[in-house]
């Protein structure tokens, strides 16, 4: 940075004087920093309003575009202390007795002998066994480490992460050890696969065990199957959670519950009022931003210009001068055009009686001053569901030939948001793939070309003003020389 000085021969202020003729200097480089400010403002509104499109897309993806939204059940036990239930869309509207005699049990084996607390392992070793499912359907080999010096603890911690299906824990009060398979059911082994694991096992209080068989013989509980009559029929299971023609029940305890599966109209209420309500929130915030006024005596204010004025004054400032960026906007108005007429347009899936928003409850506002927000009539709704939930539900999903309500819907947005982002960019683009990304740069290059010219305006003035210091220096010592020399001829 140069350090200048002037007005030490003319006693003139220099640096105000520069200042004050930099400052009307500056003015045309003051409107373009304006111009990029509001280009910024202006793409990060577009930005905005693509968020809101996109999170109404996603509404709908995940709610009225899934046939799943549809078919959703609820599930009711007399007894859920007996027995609960879930089921999925598949699931028959029916009710069914359950008589539980019996719950299915895991195997469970303690060691025949003892083994001390602080016991350690003596040596490295890998542990293999055959392990069968409670089912009997499934046998595999698990093998995994011991190393010298483990702790009982530790040895716990390696079969119960040891893929072996099991859970062991220590009974301090008898000094056994005790291996609990996960799964139930009455087919359940653990065998030893080599003399390693066998004098291991034994180690640990397993006397019993032997290369070939369970680790466990007068120590095992065989696990047990469970019991139950459904409608009448008695059947077993290796578990106690098992489905059913798109049930799935969970047996609690002995005893007897009815099970009822019924369409859960509320769940599709549910979704379809998240919908309307996610697409007024998104109209609105549209309409909102294409209807602001726009402040032309309020252009963004300069650095300068902020610095005379109060936080509370910058602020009202700028919310005027950011007002009014997308007023009338196209893109957005033609979108907004777009759902509109994608609401009203019948679906052909075969259901005349429910082709339109209309015959399911759904309407446009009366109110001119909603502009186009949805209205729901709750019990026109439910009925439609009641009467025909395939329609209902065909009217938003379409079916192979024809696009529902929701694909049209959302096909708008994207073509919308596609508009959007050739105009404003995403954060993902450079400023070269998009409108206005192109017009910043542009505004940067004219910015940093005037920057440098007004350095160069500024370093022409202050040599003008150095050379006429330099003038006036050059005078002011003729003069006091002339002074001198007619003082001296007296």
């Amino acid at each position: 940075m140069v350090m200048r000085i002037g007005g030490l021969a003319s006693g003139m202020d220099i640096d105000t004087l520069v200042g004050d003729l930099m400052r009307a200097e500056r003015i045309p480089l003051d409107k373009l920093a304006q111009k990029k400010t509001r280009l910024e403002w202006q793409r990060d509104d577009y930005r905005s309003m693509n968020q809101l499109l996109s999170d109404l897309d996603k509404v709908i993806f995940e709610g009225i575009n899934l046939q799943g939204s549809y078919s959703k059940k609820a599930v009711t036990s007399s007894n859920p202390g007996v027995v609960s239930a879930t089921a999925n869309g598949s699931a028959v509207n029916t009710t069914t007795s359950i008589n539980v005699t019996r719950l299915a049990k895991p195997a469970i084996w303690v060691s025949e002998g003892t083994v001390v607390k602080d016991y350690t392992a003596p040596k490295d070793v890998k542990l293999s066994f055959e392990v069968t499912s409670g089912d009997g359907l499934t046998k595999t080999t698990q093998t995994f480490d011991i190393a010298k010096g483990d702790s009982l603890n530790k040895i716990i911690s390696n079969f119960n992460t040891s893929g072996l299906g099991v859970t062991a824990f220590y009974d301090e009060q008898q000094n056994k050890f005790i291996i609990t398979k996960k799964d139930t059911g009455d087919q359940a082994a653990l065998k030893v696969n080599d003399l390693d694991t066998e004098t291991f096992m034994k180690d640990l209080g397993f006397t019993n065990a032997v290369l070939g068989g369970e680790i466990a013989t007068t120590g095992k509980t065989i696990g047990d199957t469970a019991e139950y009559t459904i409608n009448g029929y008695k059947t077993t299971r290796a578990t106690n959670t098992f489905p059913i023609s798109g049930v799935t029940y969970t047996l609690q305890q002995e005893g007897t519950a009815n099970i009822t599966v019924a369409s859960d109209t509320n769940a599709t209420v549910d979704t379809i009022k998240k919908f309307v309500d996610k697409y007024n929130e998104t109209i609105e915030a549209i309409n909102k931003k294409t209807a602001e006024t726009k402040y032309r005596d309020f252009p963004p204010l300069t650095n300068e210009q902020r610095k005379d004025l109060s936080e509370k004054e910058a602020e009202m400032w700028d919310e005027k001068a950011k007002s009014g960026m997308l007023r009338g906007d196209s893109i957005l108005s033609s979108g907004l055009n777009a759902m509109r007429s994608d609401l009203y347009t019948k679906v052909d899936a075969g259901y005349p009686e429910y082709d339109q928003l209309s015959e399911i409850g759904i309407t446009t506002s009366k109110n001119y001053l909603d502009k186009g927000k949805l209205v729901l009539d709750e019990e026109k709704l439910r009925k439609a569901l009641a009467d025909n939930p395939d329609a209902v539900m065909k009217l938003f999903t379409g079916t192979d030939s024809v696009e529902g309500i929701a694909k049209k819907i959302r096909k708008s947005i994207d073509t919308t948001v596609d508009k959007i982002e050739l105009k404003a960019g995403n954060s993902l683009r450079t400023n070269a793939q998009f409108t206005l990304g192109r017009e910043l740069t542009d505004v940067d290059k004219r910015i940093s070309a005037f920057e440098q010219r007004l350095a160069d305006v500024e370093d022409r003035y202050w040599r003008q003003f150095s050379a006429m210091e330099k003038a006036i220096q050059r005078s002011n010592q003729q003069s006091m020389y002339l002074m001198q020399q007619f003082g001296g001829g007296q």
